[in-house]
Parts: C-alpha cells; sequence; structure tokens
C-alpha cells in the first residue's frame, strides 16, 4: 500500500479506482471489450509527466498533440520535431505559468495555435448527458482526445484547478480513466463520471468563468502559419473588449460616412497594445554544423506565407487601409514595429523576435539579463537552394553562459511591391515580411461580422460588410482569417464579453 509522503500522495479511494489496482485492471478489460479504452493506446504511448507542478495544462496537451501525430513545424531537440511542454509558450509566457498555472481557455487557443481542431465545452454551455456521449464518442476513436479541466477537492484528493486527459469509459460503472499528468503526485485513477462533471462545474477563481472540457482533433489540412494572436501581453484582456465590445459602440455612436472614417474610429484611439495583438510567425531553428540549407518541408512553409501575403495584399480591404495610413502618417509609425524603419541587420535576434510570434522564440528572449544570455549582431543571408529563388534567412548567435548557437530565422518575402503610402514602407527591410498594413487588413477581417451592424448609413454597412466579408476569400488567406478568428473566439469567451452590436 501506498504510504503519503514526499514520494507521490495516497489516492483517495473511494472515490477513485487506482487503474493498476485489480479493480482496476478488471475495469480496464471489461471496457476495452466494450471497445471504449481505444483512445488509450495512443495516448499511453506518448505520456509523460509535467516538467513543473503548475505545467498540467501544457504536459496534457503536449500529450494529445504527439497522440494525434501533428507536426510541430519545428525541432524540439537535434533534428526531431517533437512536442514537448516547454514548447508550448506562444499564449501565455512560460514564467507566468509556472508561478500562475494556465486557464482553460488559454490551453484552447493553445491547441488551435499549435495546428489542433478544438472544441470547448464549458459546463454551463452543456449536459452531464452531453458529456457522457462526448466521453464515449472519444474514448471509442483513435483519433481525438477529451482533456478535462476540473477541481481536484471534489475528488478528496489535494490541490485546486487541474488538466489531464480521458483514458477510457466503463459503461456499467458509468467510470471515467483519468490520465493524470501528476504522475509524482497520483498514478491513473477511475471515477464516476458524474463526480468528474461535478468537478469540472467548478467556478475557476483566476477568469470567473467554469471550468468543463475539450476535444482535440486533427485538422484535415494543415491550418494557418503566418498570422497568430498574440495573447502574451499584459493589455491582451482589454484589447479583446476593446475590439468585442467598445468598437460596436463607437461605431453606433460616431459620425461614419465612409470607409474611412471607419478605419479612423477603429484605428485611431485603440489601446496601445494592439499593434501587437496581431503577430506574423516566424520559424526559428538553430543552426545545425553551421551549415545554412533548407529542407523541402521548410521552403514550403515560406511558400505558403508569400502566397497568403500576395493573397491578403490583393483584396480591396488593404488598398483602404494603405491609402488610410498614407492620410494618417503619425498614425502610421505608432502602427510599426519597433525599429521597423532600420535594416534587420542592424537590429539583434532578441529585438526582431520582440516583433514577431517565433516558434521557438523563449530561446531567443526569455529572461536574458537574468540568465546570461546575449545576442550577437544579426546579418541578412539570401540563400538560393537549387536554383529557386532566394529565401530571406536573418541569421546570428545567442551566447548563453559561455556556449554559443548559431540561429536561424525564416523570413517570408513579398510576391508583390505595394506602393509606399508609408514612412515605414521606405526602409530597407522593405519586403522582408509583412507590412503594417498587412497586419492591420488581417484583423479587420478578423473581427466578427456583427460588429459593422453598427454603421447607421445603409449602402456604407453593406459597403463595409462586403469589404469585410471573408466568404469570397482565396482559399489560403481565408483559412488564415478563420484560424484567427477562432483564436479570438476563445479570447472573447476566456473574457466573458459579448458583442455590443
Amino acid at each position: 500500500m501506498a504510504v503519503a509522503g514526499l514520494y507521490r500522495r495516497t489516492l483517495p479511494s473511494p472515490p477513485a479506482i487506482e487503474f493498476a489496482s485489480s479493480q482496476g485492471k478488471e475495469l480496464f478489460t471489461e471496457a476495452l471489450k466494450e471497445g471504449t479504452v481505444e483512445g488509450f493506446f495512443k495516448l499511453i504511448s506518448y505520456y509523460q509527466t509535467q516538467s513543473e507542478p503548475a505545467y498540467c495544462g501544457l504536459a496534457t496537451l503536449a500529450i494529445v498533440l504527439n497522440a494525434l501525430s501533428i507536426d510541430p513545424g519545428r525541432t524540439w531537440k537535434g533534428p526531431w520535431r517533437w512536442f514537448d511542454d516547454s514548447m508550448l509558450d506562444c499564449c501565455e509566457p512560460l514564467s507566468v505559468i509556472k508561478v500562475k498555472g494556465i486557464t482553460f481557455g488559454k490551453v484552447a487557443c493553445l491547441a488551435h495555435c499549435n495546428g489542433a481542431k478544438v472544441e470547448t465545452f464549458r459546463t454551463n454551455e452543456t449536459t452531464v448527458d452531453e458529456f457522457r456521449k462526448h466521453v464515449i464518442s472519444c474514448t471509442s476513436v483513435e483519433d481525438c482526445h477529451l482533456i478535462t479541466s476540473y477541481d481536484r477537492r471534489v475528488f478528496k484528493q489535494t490541490g485546486t484547478g487541474h488538466f489531464s486527459p480521458v483514458g477510457g469509459y466503463h459503461a456499467e460503472s458509468d467510470m471515467v480513466l483519468i490520465l493524470d499528468v501528476a504522475r509524482f503526485k497520483y498514478p491513473p485513477h477511475w471515477v464516476p463520471l458524474t463526480l468528474l462533471w461535478e468537478a469540472m462545474d467548478t467556478t475557476d477563481e483566476a477568469t470567473g468563468q467554469r471550468r468543463g472540457f475539450m476535444i482535440i482533433s486533427r485538422h484535415h489540412k494543415p491550418p494557418s502559419i503566418l498570422y497568430t494572436v498574440s495573447c502574451r501581453q499584459e493589455g491582451w484582456n482589454s484589447i479583446t473588449k476593446y475590439l468585442s465590445v467598445d468598437v460596436p459602440l463607437l461605431l453606433k455612436g460616431g459620425d461614419v460616412k465612409d470607409v474611412q472614417n471607419v478605419l479612423s474610429i477603429v484605428f485611431k484611439s485603440p489601446p496601445a497594445d494592439l499593434r501587437n495583438f496581431i503577430k506574423w510567425v516566424a520559424e526559428v531553428r538553430r543552426q545545425e554544423n553551421g551549415s545554412v540549407t533548407l529542407s523541402e518541408e521548410e521552403k514550403g512553409r515560406l511558400a505558403i506565407k508569400e502566397e497568403i501575403m500576395k493573397q491578403l495584399r490583393e483584396t480591396e480591404l488593404f488598398k483602404y487601409v494603405m491609402r488610410w495610413l498614407a492620410s494618417e502618417s503619425s498614425l502610421c509609425k505608432d502602427f510599426c514595429p519597433q525599429g521597423a524603419d532600420k535594416s534587420f541587420a542592424g537590429d539583434s535576434l532578441t529585438e526582431i523576435a520582440a516583433n514577431v510570434c517565433c516558434q521557438g522564440a523563449e530561446l531567443l528572449t526569455r529572461n536574458s539579463m537574468s540568465y546570461g544570455t546575449c545576442c550577437k549582431k544579426t546579418e541578412v543571408k539570401f540563400l538560393t537552394v537549387d536554383g529557386e529563388k532566394p529565401v530571406t534567412l536573418v541569421s546570428g548567435s545567442v551566447v548563453t553562459s559561455g556556449s554559443e548557437q548559431g540561429i536561424d530565422m525564416l523570413v517570408p518575402s513579398s510576391h508583390t511591391e505595394p506602393t509606399c503610402l508609408c514612412e515605414f514602407d521606405q526602409g530597407s527591410c522593405k519586403c522582408m515580411h509583412p507590412y503594417p498594413a498587412d497586419v492591420l487588413t488581417v484583423l479587420l477581417l478578423t473581427l466578427p461580422q456583427d460588429i459593422w451592424h453598427g454603421v447607421k448609413e445603409e449602402k456604407l454597412c453593406t459597403e463595409i460588410t462586403r469589404l469585410m466579408s471573408t466568404d469570397n476569400l482565396p482559399s489560403l488567406l481565408q483559412e488564415e482569417v478563420l484560424h484567427l478568428q477562432r483564436q479570438l473566439h476563445f479570447l472573447v469567451t476566456e473574457c466573458g464579453f459579448a458583442s455590443s452590436s
């Protein structure tokens, strides 16, 4: 029998039944015959413990993403691409998660950002019977998995909010197998489904929202890879409120005569961090043996990013945004990333990483002063592969505690040359990364359509709705915008905001 101490905890039983106990084995054997532990084998193949006490959400998600064979599109260690909880930092800094943990909405956003299809269900949005149906459905197949967010205290366990994947279901006893990712604390265990529902039907004090569950599966095709909603900065919740609540009110109360007026209302007095809310994704990788080569996969991802940029700049809305920026020259500077009018060659890797959402940017920006990390000057390289058009690389090195690591950042280049209406476009970094007009355009397309219904003049309302519609966008750009819309939806839900339109 396990003894409580520094090594693990005694599993309170009842209500839980330890997976490795004779009764737990019997439940598993019967569930196996019933076909409701099919997802277990994929999950257990990639099962890992959380690497920090507050990383339960990250570890759970890493297990599920690996079980679904989703390619992170970046290396973990050496040449290997693999999800680890330390890589899941795009929606919240790891330093914050380490202290405060992570919320339900942020885990859903992380799953979405990292290429998974996500369906979220808070307990106030569904029922225990519907939850049971989803559990049976997910545990009967290998291609989707269910993550639960619950309060441990309902199971008489120590701790409060926790995340873990569900590995199986036993119909006769109506029990669920929880694969607890805090393996150092509690082993996997069976609990009554109705009790798990009660544990999920609790309020997270950090958000004031109910907990719940989410279903994670694969997309039929790779999701967006150029733009992402960044909720890492302190003011992301005020930006979410501004976009979902304040903008509709401003449009209702404003003197709106044309499209330029609409753009002015949305962008003239926004929250300070709005310019950083939509980030473009740069792929960061370690240099291997000092060589600079591109794989077919890397070239393919860059080509898709460049095509998305091209499609965005061919929209009618982009042209309106460019004209508006030209008429608001002082605002143009406000919306340009810091240092954007300088050559990349004069920036350090940390400065560049601060202006994009880099896959692996934690390597470049994590507490550099505290850990003795510094970045050497960078240089721009134009790599020609097999006679194809040059690929832009920003290269440099990171020095940590005397150890130097070469870094390459793959930068999408523009197919088009927009009219230089903005001082930003005059810089020597022109066409090496998305313009401010790109980011503002994609942000407008991301906003819910009902926001524009506040425009009183009927003809203008029709015109704005047409410009902002995603229905007729080219397929790659449409997928990009829908990806961002789902991210924004998660954040709006997390904050409990509802549109005021």
